[in-house]
């Protein structure tokens, strides 16, 4: 079963209900619900209408949505992989990131983290910071650090 007609499907009812009119519609429908309470003496009937209505539209959505961020998600991992394969200088290793487990993913963000902090005192100091992330082996190793200079 091809899930190409879900998918448009998702896109076309995540656009629409994204929508400001979307949102006045389901107001008004909320405050019709409200204004007929009177009518209908606030019974048991009166609210499991609303009650039943909401918990199945929040339950189909959440699918909508789950879909429709899913498609995103990849379409810009693959947005930022083709970024980094095309700069000059980004390592090819960094593409499918997304990928590794938690420990390895923790690795990278350390090292950023430690290569973010370093640029910040080499601004204050008026050096131009040009580290790399690390790629494989020590985190110390000089094969994986490119130059640092002072402009001027």
């Amino acid at each position: 079963m091809s899930g190409k007609w879900f998918s448009k499907f998702s896109s076309y009812l995540s656009t629409v209900t994204g929508r400001p009119v979307s949102f006045v519609l389901a107001v008004t429908l909320v405050l019709i619900w409200a204004a007929t309470g009177p009518l209908f003496h606030y019974s048991d009937t009166w609210q499991l209408v609303i009650n039943t209505s909401t918990t199945i539209v929040t339950f189909l959505m959440v699918f909508l949505i789950q879909n429709t961020q899913n498609r995103d998600t990849a379409a810009m991992q693959i947005k930022l992989d083709e970024l980094i394969r095309a700069m000059e200088g980004a390592h090819n290793a960094l593409l499918d990131l997304e990928e590794l487990d938690e420990k390895e993913l923790n690795r990278f963000r350390k090292r950023y983290e430690s290569l973010a902090e370093a640029a910040r005192i080499a601004l204050k100091q008026g050096v131009v910071d040009t580290d790399s992330p690390f790629i494989a082996g020590d985190d110390d190793d000089e094969n994986t650090r490119g130059n640092t200079r002072k402009d001027g």
